[in-house]
Order: C-alpha cells, then structure tokens, then sequence
C-alpha cells in the first residue's frame, strides 16, 4: 500500500538558485489592504504623540511673538538655552525637580520591595486566605485616584503627615502596589519550581531563595514594572496638590506642582519659552528612562504573558 501520508512543507519547491547556494527558498510576503491601514493608522498615531513634544521643545527656544505670531513647526530665530537656565533657577524648576527626584526614588524602593515581597508569597505559596488577600490587593485597581482624595485628606492631617513627604510616599506606596502585586504575582508564576525546590534542600531559607534566586531570575519583570511606577508617580498631580499643601510647603512643591504654579501665577505676562522649557524639562527624564530600558520592559511583558 503506498503511502499517502502528506508531509508540511513538502509541495514547497526550492528555486534553483537557493538549491545552488544551499540555502532556504524566500518567503514571499503578502501586504493586504488592512495591512496597509494598520501602517497608515500607526504613522498618523506616531504624528499625533511626537508633533505636541516637538512643538513643545521648539517652542521652548522661541519668545512670545514667535511662539503666537510664527508658523508653529518653524524653527526659532536662534537656539540659546537662556530659557532653559531661567526655568531651572528664577522659576525654581530646579528645586522642584529635586523633590520630585527624592520623592519618586523613595515612592518606587517601597513600592518594589512591599510589591515584589507580596507578590512572591502570593504567587509561590499555598495557604488559607490566598486568593482573598490578592483580591484585595486587585481590588484597589478599581478606585479611582479623585476618589479618595478626601479621606487621605483627613487621615494624613489627623496623623500630621500632611504637607510632608512622609505621607506623600506612604500614599504613592499604597496606590502603586494593587497593580505592582498584580504584574509580579502572574509572573512569579512562570518561573520554574525546580530552582526553587534544590535550593530548598540546599537548606536555603525563605528570605535567601528570594532575594538571591527568585529576584534574579524576575529581573526584566521587576524592571518592567519599576518603570511604571517611576512614569506613574513622576506625572501624579492630584495627590501632590492635595497633600503637599498648607503653610510653609511652597519649597516642598514637586514638579507637577511647580509648572502648574508657574503657568497660573504667571497669567496674561507668562513668558512662555520659560515654561515649555520647563515642561521639557519635566518630559525628558521619562523619554530617556524609556529610551534606556526600552529592551528589558518589552522582555518582561512578553515573560509574564507566556507560560
């Protein structure tokens, strides 16, 4: 009987040229029209994103007539950073760019370690009340910021913690880890056990098979979500506005704060190549954490979503 068994790839016939080299045919690939709109879509979205952050840096160079009166995509007369060393010293950007640095490290350290910490115990150990306790955790996904603002209001006053930083961070903290836990829980998941277990008959504690095995091996996971912690908490206005407030906090403004005090108190007379340098100031850190990272986010998205 012959047989009639068909194998894949098998009416795929080579092309003399790639038999004479010895390598593989081509692919021809096909582009079809919802191709071709999925191209066009991203190229439009990609305008739509980079054209305000272009206008913005160009505008930072400008004066006021320019900025109103020229084309706006035109480049400035003369390219001179005096805007940008006014922002940072008489606009006291600087200072403020300062505090949102001390604030965002403090925040994104607590929140990491809390994060990972839960997220590792909920993810890797059985016990009674598991599934409730991350429940509760992903819970907090679905309250909004605004919602809140009231309470913590009242809580961190009650607690004199209002207008520090102390309760800024405790609040950043809080608001990062139900998505933190969420992220790290499904990818602690993924590791395999078998690590785990010889280091546990190596007679590893708990604490040093997390720190020194499992923390490495969730490397690009726990880079993943640093970074939206830091994006996150870098570009918060709300909860600043209403916790850093009161007498004597107007050297504890962080940045957010700060451009917004500048656009305000300004009014009618703003000079606003001072203020889009600030703004440029404020968005370029973040350009370039993603810029710098870009590799490990994708590799610890694409780790946590495939088992």
């Amino acid at each position: 009987m012959s047989n009639i068994t068909s194998v894949p790839g098998a009416d795929v016939v080579p092309t003399p040229a790639a038999k004479s080299a010895g390598r593989k045919p081509t692919v021809k690939r096909e582009v079809n029209a919802l191709t071709g709109m999925a191209h066009i879509g991203l190229i439009l979205w990609a305008l739509a994103t980079a054209g305000p952050l272009i206008w913005v840096v160009l505008a930072s160079f400008k004066t006021n007539t320019e900025i109103f009166l020229g084309k706006p995509f035109a480049l400035p007369a003369s390219f001179s950073f005096k805007t940008y060393a006014d922002a940072w010293t008489e606009a006291h950007v600087g200072r403020y760019f300062i505090n949102s640095v001390i604030v965002v490290l403090l925040s994104t350290a607590g929140t990491m370690l809390l994060g990972s910490m839960s997220a590792y115990v909920l993810a890797r150990y059985r016990f009674f009340g598991n599934r409730f306790i991350y429940y509760l955790f992903v819970s907090g996904l679905a309250f909004p910021t605004f919602m809140a603002l009231g309470p913590l209001f009242y809580i961190l006053r009650s607690m004199g913690l209002l207008g520090t930083y102390t309760g800024l961070v405790l609040v950043y903290i809080a608001y990062s880890l139900p998505f933190t836990v969420f992220f790290l829980a499904a990818f602690f998941k993924t590791l395999p056990y078998e690590i785990e277990e010889a280091a546990t008959v190596d007679g590893a504690s708990h604490t040093r098979k997390f720190f020194q095995i499992m923390m490495p091996m969730a490397r690009s996971g726990l880079v993943s979500i640093t970074i939206f912690n830091i994006v996150g908490q870098w570009n918060q206005y709300l909860l600043p506005l209403a916790i850093i407030t009161g007498p004597g906090t107007d050297d504890k403004l962080l940045l957010t704060q700060g451009i917004a005090k500048i656009s305000v108190s300004a009014g009618y007379h703003a000079e606003w190549s001072t203020l889009f340098a600030a703004l440029t100031l404020s968005i370029l850190p973040m350009i370039i954490v993603y810029a710098i990272f870009q590799r490990q986010i994708q590799a610890g998205l694409t780790a946590g979503a495939v088992k």
